[in-house]
């Protein structure tokens, strides 16, 4: 039996690698660190099928040192420790560390990753970590703190095109038939950037007829809806339908929410990353319009960690009607995103004197604090004064939407700030 498409052009070397070019293009910082002969640990983290896998393989064989692989799907503690045993007889003095390469590192545990530990700190081993999740979350700091993070983008149009190409002109299969691109759209977009998942799709096409094949968007779209597995129902699942999930919760339908809750909860879906999600979408869309909401999101992360399923499918429910049900306000997410901007486009402003701290006499005689007025001895616990830099005193960054609870918190401003505030 033949090996996958995908397999078969796993690019050998990163002349062929396609994708990255942030990380491996020329001067980049994973080239140049390839390029010395001398890598360090490190984590990649990015969406399926963007070559996390095959980056590490190449890096491998280029520094032609011995290879190790685990899955942190099948992993457990000894296998790790069997693994560093095994690295450690091997190595010769002053010979570059063997690497060992764990995909889905974020679903090794705790203890799994503090057997990691010691080794990468003595340098046993390097470690590539390759994840689909915020390493933030799944990673344990000490662990994260001894390894650089390496974001790995979608693969882009052009990207995605040139593998189609390369498939069908180099592949020792798919060269032997005649194939046409006629229209590729169909392929891109049910691909979503993954190049996995493009070659798979490109491949059931491609055994789905007989002779010449002439590639269109109706037969991608028919032969995908024959045999809907055939792309990478787990990809799809992950990203596609958390997507449709939030946007569910953003515009308000409580049973759009829970139908593809519904979905993610059948497909096996980790309820930690659920949880995760609603806390995001409780900040960013429900936001100050319903500040419990945040609230209610941090509980059932919390109920989730204490009672896992599948009794904490109740909790995540009841968090996501109640999100989806609450009023809406991004004010908290543009504002933050418009002072970002701001900070990057003026750079580091002086802070104003009088809200300066002041712990040494010096700073004092320099007029640092001077003129400060504690709001607190003054009616309402409120006196204007300035706290933005000169150069940006009359930026305005928080602009209150119209429901009922952020009403209260503008019309609190203008009363405070007058006209600064009205709009």
């Amino acid at each position: 039996m033949a090996e996958p498409l995908a397999e078969r052009l796993r690019p050998r070397t990163l002349d062929d690698y396609i994708g990255q070019q942030h990380l491996v293009g020329e001067g980049a910082v994973l080239r140049r660190m390839i390029d010395s002969g001398r890598i360090s640990s490190f984590i990649l983290w990015g969406p399926p099928g963007v070559g996390k896998t095959t980056l590490a393989q190449i890096i491998a064989h280029k520094l032609e040192t011995p290879f190790y692989t685990l899955s942190a799907v099948t992993s457990g503690v000894k296998d790790v420790r069997d693994v560093i045993e095994k690295a450690q007889k091997g190595r010769f003095f002053n010979e570059a560390s063997p690497i060992l390469f764990i995909d889905e590192i974020h679903r090794f545990s705790k203890s799994q990753q503090d057997s990691l530990l010691g080794a990468v700190e003595r340098g046993i081993v390097t470690l590539i970590g390759a994840t689909t999740e915020n390493p933030s979350f799944e990673v344990i700091r000490p662990l994260l703190s001894r390894c650089q993070l390496y974001v790995l983008k979608s693969l882009e149009k052009d990207d995605l095109l040139k593998l189609l190409e390369r498939a069908i002109t180099k592949d020792i299969i798919l060269k032997e038939r005649k194939i046409e691109l006629k229209e590729t759209d169909a392929l891109l977009r049910y691909s979503g950037g993954d190049a996995r998942k493009l070659l798979n799709i490109l491949e059931l096409v491609v055994e789905s007829e007989s002779g010449d094949v002439v590639v269109t968007n109706e037969l991608v779209v028919a032969r995908l809806q024959q045999n809907p597995l055939a792309y990478d129902k787990d990809g799809e699942m992950h990203y596609d339908i958390i997507s449709a999930f939030i946007k569910s919760i953003r515009g308000s339908d409580p049973d759009a929410a829970l139908y593809w809750m519904a979905r993610m909860i059948e497909g096996g879906e980790d309820p930690q990353f659920i949880a995760r999600r609603m806390v995001i979408s409780a900040s960013e869309d429900i936001g100050l319009a319903n500040p419990n909401a945040l609230l209610l999101a941090n509980a059932a992360f919390d109920t989730v960690m204490k009672i896992g399923w599948p009794e904490a499918r109740i909790a995540l429910a009841e968090c996501a009607v109640y999100l989806a049900t609450s009023p809406k306000s991004n004010s908290a997410y543009l504002g933050i995103d418009a002072a970002l901007a701001l900070v990057r486009e003026t750079g580091n402003q002086p802070v104003p004197l009088p809200i300066r701290n002041a712990p040494t006499q010096l700073m004092k005689e320099l007029g640092y604090h001077d003129g400060y007025k504690y709001p607190h001895d003054y009616p309402g616990h409120f006196t204007p004064q300035q706290y933005m830099p000169d150069a940006l005193v009359d930026k305005r960054l928080w602009h209150g939407q119209h429901n009922p609870a952020e009403e209260k918190l503008w019309q609190r401003m203008v009363n405070y700030w007058g006209k600064r505030f009205e709009e």
